[in-house]
């Protein structure tokens, strides 16, 4: 069975890793946090295409996973069609959730939260252009927002004042009509939602991809999801498939990447994973 290659810049992609394990639980993956370069935020274009292109090539052909996911908004805008012409393996990428989040928005106004990187990217405004023209898209680039998300990961309290100010610009109105559609742009930020809700200046639908690139990965594996039991057990005669192999590596030390990928993973003990250093 093939295994499934989850990459991020740091914590954030285990938000898609949990998604990939509950639909499909048998599956065996990999998980590649490169910690030692994050944030990818701010880095110049260039320099970021060539270091994550080199990083997950090298990955792929290390672990011999058969399906790449670059769990990252930020690197994803930018080296998926890189990436696609130097691998042959599938590539499934994280890009704003700008279509559906089109299709849930009442009153045609949507805010994408993300970091600087990804707001400013070519292919969000391909996806503004191509699936929301006639909506009012608001894009708000973060500077802390990925960095909050992996200091509660780590056990830290969220600085609910400091949040608040992060996310106050996603709270605009035209005329007359309220933003009531977030996008999180970035896979950090599912694990800031309840926070996002807390401090939100108004109620809002709160778009997280990550269960819709868990799906993409089934298809691209030829699973059917049809076969998917509630709960994420998929079927096998009627039993639930045993737990597929996980590992984990970083670029660069961080001891406590076991506790945040258990915590984010709702593993029950260190024993439930492994790391390749």
């Amino acid at each position: 069975m093939a295994s499934v290659l989850v990459f991020d810049s740091g914590s954030g992609g285990l938000s898609v890793l949990k998604e990939i394990r509950s639909l499909l639980p048998g599956q065996d993956c990999h998980y590649l946090a490169d910690v030692a370069a994050f944030p990818y935020g701010n880095w110049e274009e260039g320099a970021l295409a060539e270091h994550v292109v080199g990083l997950t090539s090298d990955a792929v052909e290390k672990t011999g996973a058969g399906v790449l996911v670059i769990a990252c908004s930020t690197a994803s805008t930018l080296v998926l069609p890189l990436l696609r012409e130097r691998l042959t393996i599938p590539i499934v990428g994280t890009v704003p959730a700008i279509k559906p989040a089109a299709a849930l928005t009442d009153t045609g106004v949507i805010s994408v939260l993300a970091t600087p990187g990804t707001v400013k990217r070519d292919y969000t405004f391909e996806l503004i252009a191509k699936w929301a023209p006639e909506t009012a898209i608001n894009l708000v680039g973060s500077e802390n927002l990925a960095e909050m998300a992996e200091q509660k990961l780590a056990g830290h309290p969220v600085d609910g004042q400091r949040l608040a100010a992060e996310i106050d610009p996603c709270f605009v109105e035209k005329d007359g009509r309220r933003a009531d559609v977030l996008v999180l742009g970035c896979t950090h930020y599912p694990f800031l939602a309840d926070d996002i809700e807390r401090y939100a200046k108004w109620p809002v639908r709160l778009v997280d991809p990550s269960a819709a690139i868990a799906r993409r990965v089934a298809e691209v594996l030829g699973k059917n999801i049809a076969d998917v039991l509630p709960g994420g057990h998929q079927s096998d005669n009627g039993r639930a498939s045993e737990a597929g192999a996980l590992t984990f590596e970083t670029t660069g030390a961080q001891s406590d990447f076991p506790s945040i990928a258990r915590s984010a993973l709702g593993l029950k003990n260190f024993n439930d994973l492994s790391t390749d250093p």
